[in-house]
């Protein structure tokens, strides 16, 4: 008899059925001296009880603006103490934060703030090259829904943060636990922006119900408790920071660690080293770069245990090396994307070495997951390639004002079609295998070849473009551009990056460029990406790396 390849979660744990808020007065009220978060270059190492302390005051400060539930709340910054207590003060008097990458340049950031409706934007100040204020500054005039901007560690703004806290002498307590009392577990509570296959980015909309339980589950698959260490270099814009770190550690009593403003080998192997971290997170590209680091040797890692890999496939040597050099015995790989909040296939800490390099692990608890016939619809056999979808909890509530692309995404019975090809075993686990979309993850960074097109296209050499993805040993994938030119015009990659500058993400700006005179096409006139994938790897001598 055929299986079906179909697999539902299960667990003697049941879903948390609170409000961010109530979860997080849950913990204090149990464990109010636990270490919560240390922010090492901030120098913050505050408990539980003290932690809830800066989170009730930023509720009551932003209540005393005038913001309420449902208003749109922006937070444009690298990690810092304030991106979680921001985090979790908006879902404690209702207002919805918007997640700002701290890579976006003018175009993105106007873009995102404009589309969501952001009343009140907390910002860094400057981080790396980005001038923030700057960049703000250039674009507020279109944004008229925007009433105040808030930069941490700058009095640029329209109030400072110290300035947001004090504010909470306006507003009393008894107002914020009213406000606190009316809110839905399904309410909506995130936004999160992913870029768009048609060259704008999509904000993904999540409900207290879906991080919460997700950050829960991914943790408690680790085996994490009660103060435990967790070592978060990955960026909280992220689900993976915000949800699988931050919220994954406050629905456990476990304590979150934020090595440095932005992921440094260096900076982490020390907060490993001196916290005692039992766990630690990355993308592939993180754990290279501290396995190969010249001082690894100089760190004591004993107390890892385990941790997540996961943003982008992880090579198999890489994993092998994080248990066997980092102590990580009981690392899991997880699979997921922002639409699912994001974590629907994860690896055990009891799983065979095998399948947790060769697979993305099984299904979560309480979530569905079935491969399907692209073209049919219909639940292929186990053991056969089809589109992966996912149903269940952590499913998004859509897209943020564009019903037609949740329409798109999510299906009448409720399934989320991820766009990703994938194997499920007859012990059910599931081996991502290709992608149907034409995404490109570069380093764990999801980039969208016609968001790059459509922007290259305003370049005035250029009479059309394409953009694909090559293998890269260090990011996984890097961006190549084939580029048509316009009769008389000549283009180099120098060209393409210095036009790409300031105006697009560091990580969507392309590393090689080709010039050619036509696309490979069908017969019907569509574009052969595959082709111009296996032109360019001949013609740059790239070789894909083994991955899991």
């Amino acid at each position: 008899m055929t299986v079906p390849s179909y697999v539902a979660g299960v667990s003697d744990e049941p879903l948390i059925g609170q409000t961010i808020g109530d979860n997080l007065d849950a913990t204090v009220a149990i464990h109010p001296d636990e270490l919560c978060v240390v922010s090492r270059h901030q120098g913050i190492r505050w408990t539980y009880r003290e932690f809830a302390e800066q989170v009730d005051a930023c509720a009551r400060g932003l209540m005393s603006l005038g913001i309420g539930r449902g208003d749109r709340v922006g937070m444009w910054s690298p990690n810092r103490a304030e991106w979680m207590v921001g985090q979790y003060a908006t879902a404690k008097m209702g207002a919805i934060l918007v997640n700002i990458n701290p890579a976006y340049r003018t175009s993105e950031v106007e873009y995102a703030l404009e589309q969501s409706g952001c009343r009140m934007l907390i910002s860094a100040s400057v981080h790396k090259t980005s001038d923030y204020v700057a960049m703000t500054a250039a674009v507020r005039d279109q944004l008229p829904d925007l009433e105040y901007v808030l930069f941490l560690d700058s009095d640029a703004g329209d109030l400072t943060w110290e300035g947001l806290l004090a504010m909470a002498g306006d507003t009393p307590p008894e107002a914020l636990a009213s406000v606190q009392a009316s809110l839905q577990f399904d309410d909506p509570i995130n936004i999160q922006y992913t870029s768009g296959t048609t060259g704008f980015p999509k904000g993904a909309t999540l409900t207290h119900h879906n991080i919460l339980n997700n950050g829960n589950a991914v943790t408690g698959l680790q085996g994490l408790g009660v103060g435990d260490r967790l070592c978060v270099p990955v960026p909280l814009y992220h689900c993976f920071g915000m949800v699988m770190g931050n919220l994954g550690c406050t629905s456990r009593g476990a304590t979150v660690v934020y090595p440095a403003e932005a992921f440094d080998p260096v900076a982490t192997l020390e907060a490993v080293a001196e916290e005692g971290c039992v766990g630690l997170y990355g993308v592939p590209t993180m754990f290279i770069a501290m396995l190969d680091h010249p001082s690894f040797g100089d760190y004591d890692l004993s107390s890892l245990r385990t941790g997540v890999m996961a943003g982008s496939p992880c090579p198999i040597e890489v994993m092998k090396r994080c248990v066997s050099d980092m102590h990580m015995t009981d690392v899991t790989i997880a699979y997921g994307m922002t639409e699912t909040s994001p974590v629907s296939f994860q690896t055990r800490m009891d799983d065979p070495i095998d399948k947790r390099v060769s697979t993305v692990g099984r299904v979560m608890p309480f979530v569905e997951s079935k491969i399907i016939d692209p073209e049919t619809g219909d639940v292929v056999p186990r053991g056969e390639p089809g589109e992966l979808c996912t149903r269940g909890y952590s499913v998004m509530r859509g897209y943020w004002n564009n019903p037609e692309a949740t329409a798109g995404a999510i299906d009448e019975a409720g399934w989320m079609h991820t766009g990703d090809m994938a194997v499920i075993d007859d012990e059910g686990y599931a081996n991502i295998v290709g992608r149907i979309k034409d995404m490109i993850i570069r380093g764990g960074e999801n980039v969208y070849p016609r968001e790059i097109e459509e922007f290259l296209h305003t370049h005035p050499a250029v009479a059309d473009v394409q953009v694909i993805g090559v293998p890269d040993e260090k990011f996984g994938e890097e961006l190549c551009v084939w580029v048509q030119l316009r009769p008389g015009q000549e283009l180099t990659i120098e060209g393409v990056r210095e036009f790409c500058q300031g105006r697009i993400a560091h990580y969507k700006v392309p590393r090689y460029l080709r010039i050619t005179d036509e696309f490979p096409m069908t017969v019907t006139g569509k574009v052969q990406k595959y082709k111009m994938v296996e032109v360019s790897c001949e013609e740059l001598g790239l070789h894909r790396v083994a991955t899991a």
